[in-house]
């Protein structure tokens, strides 16, 4: 019975990772929808939401079924309660992707009031975040979730900076305001997948100690 349960959690942690890398494509998606105003990656992104949200019923309904069907002990239900967790943040990560690619679209025949530059920086940084927490989770690695922890400071700063350079731009020509608000609602949504992707990593320490950061 242990060695099935073993196998059965080897397939949870794979559903993770491909959900992991539906996430990454959507996110890389969107932010080429974005600077390369393409109507047809807005679409691609709606199409990976539609998968996240399939793959996060499919491990909801596998964690489920190892808790009801075999006889966890408390390490794994720590595991199986963080898997639930994680797709919870994960599906929202899918959303504000969603998000972002829903805002870009009314950008398309715009001219760019600044040059793009940390907006893409803060989809990479989140996007590094997503990737090691879930290799966190599946390596019981409690230094790369830290890691993941520290890296929303980058996020955050980004998001200062772009807040700030947009502000200039209103400053300087009210007539950008419009679509600098545009711009601030992305880098927010960026932020926010910042912080899911913490909220991820705090999930998984708490798999790997049984202490999690708010209870």
């Amino acid at each position: 019975m242990r060695g099935r349960f073993d196998k059965e959690l080897e397939n949870l942690n794979l559903e993770l990772i491909k959900m992991g890398g539906l996430i990454e494509n959507s996110i890389e998606t969107t932010v080429k929808a974005l600077i390369n105003q393409d109507l047809s990656l807005v679409k691609k992104v709606n199409e990976y939401e539609v998968e996240i949200d399939e793959m996060e019923k499919t491990i909801e309904s596998h964690c489920l079924k190892l808790l009801l069907q075999q006889q966890p002990v408390a390490s794994d239900l720590r595991l199986i309660s963080t898997a639930l967790k994680m797709i919870t943040d994960m599906e929202r990560i899918g959303d504000n992707a969603e998000d972002i690619a829903e805002i870009s679209q009314y950008m398309v025949n715009q001219k760019f009031i600044k040059n793009l530059v940390h907006i893409p920086q803060m989809a990479e940084a989140t996007i590094g975040m997503v990737r090691k927490s879930i290799d966190a989770f599946v390596n019981k690695d409690k230094e790369l979730a830290l890691e993941v922890c520290a890296s929303d400071d980058i996020v955050d700063n980004l998001f200062t900076i772009i807040k700030n350079e947009l502000i200039e731009k209103i400053q300087e020509d009210k007539n950008n305001g419009e679509q600098a608000i545009d711009l601030l609602m992305i880098a927010k949504y960026f932020e926010r997948i910042g912080d899911h992707a913490e909220n991820i990593a705090e999930w998984v320490i708490f798999s790997i100690t049984g202490e999690h950061k708010y209870q």
